[in-house]
């Protein structure tokens, strides 16, 4: 919504076809493509269908992602939830870039966006083991595909946020409001951030602004990461 009204021309993709029309109909020049990161013919009809509306494709905004409840201390996560985090949030990403590349190389260049995380930076002992082994995933391929592509036109950075005030995370904490407390004393801010905050550091990444921006591990996180001791 943030890009539409910066004047992008937008394809919303996800898997939930109800939140997708009703984000694309929020904005000014959108549509919905239903689509599950981790299948690639999906993935590459998502962008034959956005290249063919739109004569081309100048930014990949890689943000989709799963936290399950499964994903907990490597000694209690099964198999199967670690296969299914990594599906998304890794595999994902690296086929958004592999098809989607190639469409902003089709144009001179462009910017792609992936959402890693402050948990590929910092370790924590309420783990989601499978999460942050995703997102330290995608921070590295960030930093590959930066320098791989450097010289044609494609910048490439990781948008990294702390904890965001989504319904993925809100779900964590309403049953269990010490929770939320005891990962709030760590935020120098003292609170979440708000969803449009990190749409606005992928606004900057997506921008002419940021042309010699490129294999940026950019945080957004409130500090969170560059704090020891927080104030009282």
């Amino acid at each position: 919504m943030l890009f539409s009204e910066e004047g992008a021309s937008v394809c919303v993709a996800d898997v939930s076809a109800e939140a997708g029309e009703a984000t694309a109909a929020a904005c000014s020049e959108a549509f919905f493509q239903e689509v599950d990161v981790a299948d690639p013919d999906s993935v590459e009809a998502m962008y034959a269908a956005t290249a063919e509306r739109y004569g081309g494709i100048d930014v990949l905004y890689n943000n989709a992602g799963i936290m399950p409840a499964e994903d907990a201390s490597v000694l209690d996560t099964e198999p199967e939830a670690w296969d299914r985090v990594l599906e998304v949030n890794a595999k994902g990403v690296y086929l958004c870039c592999r098809y989607g590349i190639r469409r902003l190389l089709e144009g001179g260049g462009g910017s792609v966006i992936n959402v890693s995380s402050f948990v590929a930076l910092a370790g924590a002992a309420t783990s989601q083991i499978a999460y942050t082994a995703s997102k330290g995933a995608v921070l590295s391929l960030t930093r590959e595909l930066a320098v791989e592509f450097a010289r044609r036109g494609v910048r490439v950075n990781a948008l990294c946020p702390g904890p965001v005030e989504t319904p993925l995370l809100t779900r964590l904490f309403e049953g269990d409001p010490a929770a939320y407390e005891r990962r709030r004393v760590h935020l120098p801010m003292g609170r979440l951030a708000t969803p449009r905050e990190i749409a606005l550091g992928a606004l900057f990444l997506a921008s002419d602004e940021s042309s010699y921006v490129t294999g940026a591990t950019f945080l957004v996180d409130g500090g969170l990461t560059a704090a020891y001791v927080t104030p009282e």
